[in-house]
């Protein structure tokens, strides 16, 4: 028998909770359900409010079919949020959005990883926020990352901007920045120019193309999730690799301080004691008194 549960008023379906979605950790689906509903939700709720929502769905766990979907699953209840957004292809296109406990919880019931673009959708294609994806070619790691964040954070705070990090979740690095609403357009451009002078001061380390034959031993600094059309994964999901690893918010401290890859890797059972010493590290992102223009760009 399914287990019926009731959140915030909401009747939900909770299924095959003693599946085991991680081997590595025998970590189970109920398992995961409570990282959301009991660890986390205080925390990834603010971020992903008011955001249309991409699943990465792996329902048999990492090892099983893994697929991407930003149409509202078969199924979804009428009172889960949609919006509609923008697609070429599609002008009746809609997302979910997850607005509150019982949103989050169904979403987690699907076993997803939530990925979410950097403008809200009141406001398509007018981002609040920055993002660089910083990913490592082998034997490059996420200590060769941490380098290159590092002088990325001096070289937005040149500009006025405050850079704040979090790991992928995988391998690599991200690095966000707080803005005052700005074409996404702008937001590439300005990301590409910061990537392009990264691997010119940069030329052993970094990188702002993605063609893979230069991508061995150097970080990609990767400015195109900053499109309209992209989309990034949002601060406390769990990843679907084969541990339940976090895309956990670090404190400069640990970025400068990382020596060997395993000094960032945060797992589903490690984040209440995080979250307890450091609140949420990505808060400011929240913060209008925060964010910045982007400066004026060469003509």
């Amino acid at each position: 028998m399914t287990p019926i549960t009731e959140v915030e008023g909401r009747r939900l379906s909770l299924s095959n909770l003693d599946k085991v979605l991680y081997p590595a950790t025998g970590t189970t689906k109920g398992e995961v359900l409570h990282y959301y509903a009991a660890t986390v939700a205080g925390a990834i709720l603010p971020h992903l409010r008011d955001r249309p929502v991409s699943f990465l769905r792996y329902p048999d766990g990492p090892g099983g079919q893994i697929f991407f979907t930003k149409n509202p699953p078969p199924g979804t209840p009428d009172w889960v949020h949609t919006t509609p957004v923008p697609r070429s292809e599609d002008q009746a296109a809609r997302q979910v959005m997850v607005q509150d406990l019982a949103s989050l919880m169904w979403s987690a019931n699907l076993v997803v990883e939530f990925h979410t673009p950097q403008w809200r959708a009141d406001t398509p294609e007018t981002a609040d926020r920055m993002v660089f994806d910083l990913d490592p070619g082998s034997p490059a790691t996420v200590v060769q990352c941490c380098a290159v964040a590092l002088w990325l954070r001096e070289r937005l705070a040149a500009d006025g901007l405050f850079a704040y990090g979090k790991t992928s979740g995988s391998k690599g690095l991200h690095l966000l920045v707080p803005l005052e609403p700005t074409p996404s357009a702008e937001v590439s451009a300005y990301a590409k120019r910061l990537a392009v002078e990264a691997e010119s001061a940069l030329p052993e380390l970094a990188l702002h193309r993605m063609k893979r034959a230069l991508r061995p031993g150097k970080v990609f600094v990767d400015f195109s999730q900053n499109s309209a059309s992209k989309t990034t994964a949002t601060p406390y999901t769990l990843r679907a690799r084969t541990e339940p690893t976090v895309s956990a918010p670090v404190t400069w401290d640990e970025i400068e301080g990382c020596r060997n890859p395993e000094d960032l890797v945060f797992r589903a059972d490690g984040m209440a004691a995080r979250l307890e010493r450091y609140g949420d590290l990505l808060g400011p992102l929240l913060d209008p008194d925060r964010a910045r223009p982007l400066p004026a760009g060469p003509a």
